[in-house]
């Protein structure tokens, strides 16, 4: 099967896709303004032990407190970074969280679950420290092998190996990477495990609650660590500093995958789109997924579980009813297991297949969805029909499904529908002007956008827009205009730089004009803001004018924005 991985670094986010045969199966996006957390490790302080729920609720120092089930609290570590069984008297304390933890307590924690939604980080205080080869398990005397390694003379090999290397009172986990790889291979990815383990405890000594001991690498380290291997025919990648990285990274942890990196250069087609991810990315955020005969699927996801529906469509088949149905259901199944990697959906999920009234076809299709979720890596579990005729499947959940994490609830339909958040459309507007300004030989370029896209791109004392400049080698001014959609963007005017240094400035130092306030200042709420032609006025002091009409004399003209003061 040809696998490859396709990353794309821009300077907003770096997005990463998995794909089989030309297919894409998986995507990564990670963003340096949302902080990945997974895999952290802290000293966190138990706010909350709620034995009604057997749970308590640490302080980690996030935004929201991180959930400690009890069957995650019992073998917690200690200050020195030991795990102990408590005792009392002599004897085990009981299983009650009240039993095992106490208010104000100072413990080590992992992150496993990212922040979804309103729930806080999920956490466990049995540490796990992965590397190339092995997973060390600080916390857990205990021997793991890769449920993915199958052969049993190697099975037996890598665990005779790992007895020797195991430090006294702690775990390890065999990876499936570490399959066919010498004693010395795994000798040194567990001495470099150790050494991070004695820096965790370093750092346990010296910190106090809440605080942060240990982070994992970033997206692309940890996709040549955890995932770059000899079933990968290439990993190839746009950004040239992340090429010598990525370099770097293999030449470390394997020197032999070195000649399957490979760098992306074609200026004129953006990596995404030359291999069909971005096309793949935006059918993700879409309910309807149409199979390749004709027929499609429905996905809907809740707070609870996610249906898939499946449907005939536009295939009609060739011979009879039953064998139309069954060839639809067999696409649907290898198209559903996709979809779940491809979108990352996670907990209980019911597939609707169409009716069929014979066992052994159903069989077939529980076969074929089985043999699909093997690919993923994620822990999937196919229970079978129910007597309803739906096939119950279970995926397990880590971090937002892809629809949430581009995606905010649409200000048009008070949430019932979904747009792509400011972030995602300003990444999307800055790709789109960098194609454009090597297709056209052009001064200065304008755009109008909805606002609150306009804040987004133009940045913080216009720190983006500079950046986008510099990139781009253009002239760009931003328009912001209440009247636009969301999501739509517009270039209003390409051309002369002086041309349009004149236009998108209506106003003139000195000038008294007419405006109203259309809202207070955001950051200084005593201004008000107006707008001309998509061009804003900040007027000192008529913040609580919201509304009104007011006569302003102009005192200082900017690029994006004019400063005035009130005359009446």
């Amino acid at each position: 099967m040809g696998k490859d991985i396709i990353v794309n670094c821009g300077r907003r986010e770096t997005r990463a896709a998995f794909l089989e045969e030309r297919r894409v199966v998986e995507i990564f996006i990670e963003r340096a303004s949302q902080e990945r957390i997974v895999g952290n490790i802290y000293r966190g302080r138990v706010e909350n032990v709620l034995p009604g729920m057997a749970a308590a609720f640490v302080n980690i120092g996030l935004e929201r407190n991180a959930f400690l089930y009890v069957d995650d609290a019992h073998n917690y570590a200690d200050l020195s970074g030991n795990s102990r069984r408590r005792r009392r008297n002599g004897r085990r304390r009981g299983k009650g969280i009240e039993n095992v933890l106490k208010q104000g307590q100072s413990i080590i924690v992992q992150v496993t679950k990212e922040p979804i939604g309103t729930k806080g980080a999920r956490i466990v205080t049995n540490l796990t420290i992965p590397g190339r080869y092995l997973v060390l398990m600080p916390t857990v005397e205990h021997i793991g092998i890769s449920r993915r390694i199958q052969n049993e003379k190697e099975r037996e090999r890598l665990k005779k190996i790992t007895k020797s290397l195991k430090p006294k009172g702690m775990g390890i986990i065999v990876r499936t990477l570490a399959e066919d790889k010498s004693e010395a291979e795994l000798a040194q990815d567990m001495q470099f495990l150790v050494k991070v383990w004695e820096q965790i405890q370093r750092n346990a000594r010296r910190t106090r609650a809440p605080g942060l001991l240990y982070k994992d690498h970033d997206l692309v380290y940890r996709l040549v660590r955890d995932c770059f291997s000899q079933e990968f025919n290439r990993f190839i990648v746009d950004s040239r500093e992340e090429y010598n990285k990525v370099l770097e990274i293999a030449e470390t942890l394997s020197p032999q995958l070195r000649s399957r990196v490979f760098y992306y250069h074609d200026a004129n087609i953006p990596i995404f789109e030359f291999y069909g991810v971005e096309a793949d990315l935006k059918r993700a955020l879409k309910r309807k997924v149409w199979l390749d005969n004709g027929g499609y699927l429905v996905i809907d996801q809740t707070e609870a579980l996610t249906s898939i529906d499946v449907n005939t469509g536009k295939y009609t088949g060739s011979k009879n009813l039953a064998d139309t149905v069954l060839k639809t259901n067999l696409e649907a199944a290898k198209e559903v297991a996709r979809q779940l990697r491809l979108r990352d959906i996670g907990g209980i999920i019911i597939v609707d297949f169409i009716d069929m009234d014979s066992p052994a076809q159903r069989q077939r299709i529980f076969d074929a969805l089985e043999a699909e979720v093997k690919k993923d890596k994620n822990k999937t579990h196919v229970l079978g029909f129910t007597n309803l005729g739906l096939m119950e499947m279970t995926r397990k959940k880590t971090r937002q499904n892809i629809g949430d994490f581009l995606q905010r609830p649409c200000p048009y339909c008070d949430g019932t529908g979904r747009v792509l958040s400011e972030e995602t459309l300003a990444s999307k507007v800055e790709r789109e002007l960098a194609h454009i300004a090597r297709e056209h030989d052009v001064e200065a370029l304008m755009i109008e956008v909805h606002p609150s896209v306009a804040a987004m791109l133009i940045g913080t004392g216009g720190a983006n827009l500079r950046q986008l400049e510099k990139l781009t080698g253009k002239t760009i001014y931003v328009r912001g205009s209440e009247e636009r959609h969301w999501e739509d963007v517009e270039i209003v005017y390409a051309g002369s730089k002086d041309a349009l240094a004149s236009m998108s400035m209506p106003v003139k130092q000195g000038q008294i004009i007419d405006v109203e306030v259309e809202r207070p200042h955001l950051t200084n709420p005593e201004d008000g803001i107006s707008r001309l032609q998509g061009y804003v006025v900040d007027i000192k002091g008529a913040g609580r004018h919201v509304g009104k009409k007011l006569k302003v004399e102009i005192t200082s003209v900017f690029r994006t924005y004019a400063k005035g003061r009130m005359l009446s």
